[in-house]
């Protein structure tokens, strides 16, 4: 194959690249399925030059010799077209598509994926270690200023510039969930909302939920309940960088800290994870309910009661269906 690679190469120059059995066979070849047998991915740094292009691809596996890709490059009109990245290779894939792929730069994309409810911690420790991205992490982050989703980047985007997005994302949905949003809530502004939106999704996994739960704590702030959500008093004590990894004491409880709603009136001073849309979407339009109270199913749900009496029967329910 290299020999008539040679052969080829030769001819086509001397004879200008015109007609004939070796134009009409390279023709052939530009849409001739590759060897490669596996998807792979390749890495085309910047200032690689066609040259180094066609070394890269047939290192990969992709074509079986440099010299004719770099003819076909000439051929093509496509030399000058090529683009930095890093690509993603399939089997099959012929020499004149991958050309055609890398000069259109349509470089492959990468996912990262913010789960909702995470804290800052558990992000910055997620995204330093993210493949293929460049730059530190910050040593903060505010707590819900990043809407959890999945996001595509690219080979060398830097860590800051995919915050930047995070956290423009979050503020256009805020934006348009806040402007959208019920009549009469006992929130003062979207800020407020994502501290209870990011209560809301600690307490529950379940999106029917979700709105139920929110309409809890919303009639809880219309009468001046405390809120007495264990989740603000585990974030109280571990920030957020880790897990309790014990069940919350009475002592826990009664330890006055800033996020302890059942030590402190109304909200937290801050969220205490980056909640998810439906959980902003449900503090913005809760469900309508009597409910002032909740506890847990035991199948990963909850039962909700408008009285206290009615409360308790439940938490002794659940009690009995956990031993206790």
């Amino acid at each position: 194959m290299r020999a008539l690679a040679r052969w080829l190469l030769a001819l086509l120059l001397v004879a200008g690249a015109g007609t004939g059995s070796a134009a009409f066979w390279f023709q052939s070849w530009l849409d001739k399925p590759g060897p490669l047998t596996k998807p792979a991915l390749v890495l085309l740094p910047r200032g690689s030059g066609v040259e180094g292009i066609a070394q890269r691809l047939e290192a990969a596996g992709a074509i079986e010799d440099h010299r004719l890709l770099r003819l076909a490059a000439a051929w093509t009109g496509k030399a000058a077209q090529l683009k930095a990245g890093e690509y993603a290779l399939e089997p099959g894939d012929t020499p004149r598509a991958l050309l055609e792929r890398i000069a259109a730069g349509k470089v492959h994309f990468r996912k990262f994926t913010m789960p909702e409810g995470w804290s800052s911690g558990e992000l910055l420790r997620a995204l330093a270690q993210a493949e293929a991205m460049t730059g530190a992490v910050p040593t903060r982050l505010a707590e819900g200023s990043l809407l959890p989703e999945t996001y595509l980047y690219s080979h060398g985007d830097a860590r800051a510039d995919l915050l930047q997005r995070m956290a423009r994302a979050r503020d256009e949905m805020l934006a348009r969930l806040w402007a959208q949003r019920s009549a009469e809530l006992p929130l003062q502004n979207p800020e407020q909302a994502v501290i209870l939106a990011s209560i809301v999704e600690a307490e529950t996994p379940l999106a029917e939920e979700r709105p139920q739960v929110a309409g809890v704590f919303i009639n809880r702030l219309r009468r001046g309940m405390k809120l007495q959500s264990d989740p603000t008093v585990i974030y109280g004590i571990t920030l957020g960088e880790r897990e309790l990894e014990r069940p919350l004491s009475r002592a826990d409880l009664a330890q006055p800290t800033p996020w302890n709603t059942y030590s402190i009136d109304a909200l937290p001073p801050t969220p205490i994870n980056h909640p998810g849309r439906a959980s902003l979407a449900a503090v913005l339009n809760p469900a309508s309910t009597r409910a002032l109270y909740f506890v847990a199913d035991g199948k990963s749900g909850h039962v909700f009661a408008e009285t206290y009496e009615q409360h308790l029967r439940n938490v002794a329910a659940y009690r009995a269906s956990q031993g206790r």
